[in-house]
């Protein structure tokens, strides 16, 4: 069988009209050969009533009586509901159906509640019922742990879970479908000459997710490149063939000679400067960070001082204390923003970094702080020069 794994996102089961585009598609996928199995997440975003961040608003009010496995079954009635919605229309409308949840289609998960990571699935059901020639409509976001409980994966689990899936069933590709048209070089709400990339190897693909690129999870790139499962990123709502995603992309992608793939940001991020000019000491004061649960990023050791960033909700509600705690010297810069460009082309390529700072020079971009890595360079800015960075940035590297 030529299976493929189709993914809906919120926006896609949302509506009467976005289901009728499911359906299309599904039966195009079939008209083609395919047999399809649809993965779907829970019906929009807040406040769709069954989306995600609805149902745990049900016990908002109830934070110190919360109990996480109870979380978990109630965070997957949004993909349940959806799941039993898509088989419904798919019914109505002559194609062979039905729903089943994270345990019915062997996706087996770390105990852990929130945040449960996937181990094992037994697709022994789900070829079971393929073979009919139904199509079988999967939950994602969820799973059963070893004492038989509902988890969830965490934010940006159907993603995750569509490519466990495509890697489990051996499937053809995964195609993840979403409200946008493919991955873009820069998000085009900061500048609109962003265009889309036709292909991305994982590398890249995984760099921008991480950095802030919010058309994949890292965790579902991750999968994918570990399993070597190819991946499309499509708009459910148009037929814009999308950004194939996979190890090494066709020929073609490498006709034109970019060194930069894309360019991601995230917004509210602290700048901090730790004065600390003993080694010894500088050891003590991450771990007690790390301890913590306080991520740092763009982190710089130096003889006498520490370079870092953290977004500024963290800073404020755990990193600030402890810092006063530990008695350290500090300096903050609020109101930042991280920049990253991202390319395997500037792998071995020579001076990329004094490109990233004549640009941005002459755009008037101060850089407060940076770091490289094999194919990133990341900076830290002020929020305000966000626009202006990634239109100059753009330019330079003719993304």
């Amino acid at each position: 069988m030529r299976i493929v794994v189709m993914k809906f996102g919120g926006t896609s089961v949302a509506t009467p009209e976005s289901r009728q585009r499911i359906l299309e598609k599904v039966v195009e996928s079939r008209r083609k050969g395919n047999r399809p199995v649809v993965v779907v997440s829970a019906m929009g975003r807040a406040p769709s009533p069954y989306a995600t961040d609805s149902l745990l608003a049900l016990v908002g009010d109830f934070a110190e009586f919360q109990c996480p496995a109870e979380l978990d079954q109630l965070m997957a009635v949004g993909e349940t509901l959806s799941a039993i919605v898509i088989s419904h229309t798919f019914r109505a409308n002559d194609i062979p159906s039905r729903s089943f949840d994270g345990r019915q289609a062997g996706i087996e998960t770390t105990d852990e509640h929130g945040d449960g990571k996937v181990v094992f699935i037994d697709p022994q059901r789900l070829h079971a019922y393929l073979q009919t020639g139904g199509v079988p409509v999967v939950t994602g976001f969820q799973g059963v742990n070893s004492k038989g409980e509902v988890t969830t994966l965490g934010r940006g689990g159907s993603d995750t879970s569509a490519v466990a899936l495509g890697a489990a069933l051996k499937a053809h590709y995964v195609e993840i479908y979403t409200d946008v048209d493919g991955v873009m070089t820069c998000d085009p709400r900061v500048y609109d000459q962003s265009q889309i990339l036709n292909q991305i190897n994982f590398e890249e693909m995984g760099e921008l997710a991480s950095e802030g690129a919010k058309v994949i999870h890292p965790r579902a790139v991750e999968m994918a490149d570990m399993h070597g499962v190819p991946v499309w990123i499509k708009n459910t709502l148009n037929d814009h063939p999308g950004t194939f995603m996979a190890r090494a992309v066709p020929r073609q992608a490498y006709e034109r000679d970019r060194v930069i793939s894309g360019i991601a940001h995230m917004f509210g991020m602290t700048g901090l400067v730790m004065k600390v000019n003993e080694r010894s000491r500088q050891v003590e004061v991450l771990q007690k960070l790390a301890d913590a649960g306080v991520n740092l990023d763009l982190i710089n050791v130096t003889p006498r001082l520490l370079y870092a960033i953290l977004p500024t909700k963290v800073f404020q509600n755990k990193g600030e204390a402890l810092l006063q705690t530990m008695g350290l010297e500090y300096q903050i810069t609020h109101g930042c923003a991280k920049l990253s460009i991202v390319g395997a082309g500037m792998r071995g390529t020579p001076g990329v970094m004094a490109q990233v700072v004549s640009c941005l020079h002459e755009a008037g971009v101060p850089i407060i702080h940076s770091t490289d890595s094999n194919i990133t360079i990341s900076i830290l800015v002020s929020e305000e020069h966000v626009p202006r960075a990634v239109e100059a940035l753009h330019q330079q590297f003719k993304v």
